[in-house]
């Protein structure tokens, strides 16, 4: 059977409640508004109301809800990214994350090697390693030395932005993983050379918002790898200014500067200290 993974954002509720969504704040996508660690789940004006702007109308789906999907027999095969915002408190979050996991029945052989926790922070590190021990990390980023500096030692996988690995350090960086035995994931690949070039480098996983097309081009490759990797050419890594060294640079300053206004400097985190940023960020998220 092929393999499939489910890949989901996790925010918190005023009441504890870990619910499945992007973004920090509710207006953006649904008849709703306000910050999710705000509102509270249950209750008249709870979020457990709030349904989706685009139709078919739905609610927010919880983490509780996830697992139990995954729990039913047809999809014990399916694996379970959780892609964990910086907008959370890192102790309370893994904790209901805990809870909710190790309900199950035979939660420690049949669910719990299945998820992998996406961290952006290194400020998540050990209260994953504290409370979920027992779940694979990955970090999630754009930035190759982030990723070797402060998540190297403590993850099994990388998801890395498409981007960052097009740099000759990004090559360094695929070349480190596969000697080291560490999965890469690429994201997010919504173009056919995209998807053709990160098969070329070999990654583990491709991430994308067009699942159709990578499907049918794996396909095509999997029948005749040559002809259809020949329509695919790799002038785009030269004539698109976004691949460009400095570049590349300034976003992983931007993305690293957005993350530290909520959870505080990368360098600061030495025995799991967090900066209060956290309770008062406002920022957009990443």
């Amino acid at each position: 059977m092929a393999q499939r993974v489910l890949r989901a954002d996790v925010h918190v509720s005023l009441d504890g409640v870990v619910v499945m969504f992007h973004d920090p704040a509710l207006e953006r996508t649904t008849d709703s508004t306000g910050q999710i660690r705000e509102r509270m789940w249950y209750g008249e004006d709870g979020m457990q109301h709030v349904r989706t702007r685009k139709e078919p109308k739905q609610a927010i789906p919880t983490f509780a809800e996830t697992i139990g999907l995954l729990m039913l027999p047809e999809n014990r095969h399916v694996k379970f990214n959780v892609d964990v915002k910086v907008q959370n408190d890192p102790d309370r979050l893994f904790s209901l994350m805990h809870e909710t996991i190790s309900a199950q029945p035979e939660w420690e052989s049949v669910l719990a090697p299945r998820i992998l926790l996406g961290l952006w922070h290194p400020c998540f590190l050990l209260h994953a390693k504290n409370r979920l021990p027992y779940c694979r990390r990955s970090y999630i980023g754009n930035s190759p030395d982030i990723a070797r500096r402060y998540f190297w030692k403590e993850c099994d996988a990388f998801s890395m932005s498409f981007a960052a690995l097009t740099s000759t350090d990004g090559q360094r960086f695929r070349d480190e993983c596969k000697a080291s035995g560490k999965n890469l994931m690429v994201w997010t690949v919504n173009q056919p050379h995209h998807m053709m070039e990160a098969v070329r480098w070999g990654v583990n996983a491709i991430i994308t918002d067009v699942t159709k097309t990578w499907l049918e081009l794996r396909s095509a490759l999997q029948n005749d790898y040559d002809k259809i990797g020949s329509r695919y050419g790799r002038i785009f890594l030269w004539t698109t200014p976004m691949f460009y060294s400095p570049m590349l640079l300034a976003m992983s300053r931007v993305v690293r500067w957005h993350l530290e206004q909520v959870a505080g400097p990368f360098d600061a985190v030495t025995k799991g200290g967090r900066s209060k940023a956290i309770l008062d960020a406002t920022v957009a998220d990443i």
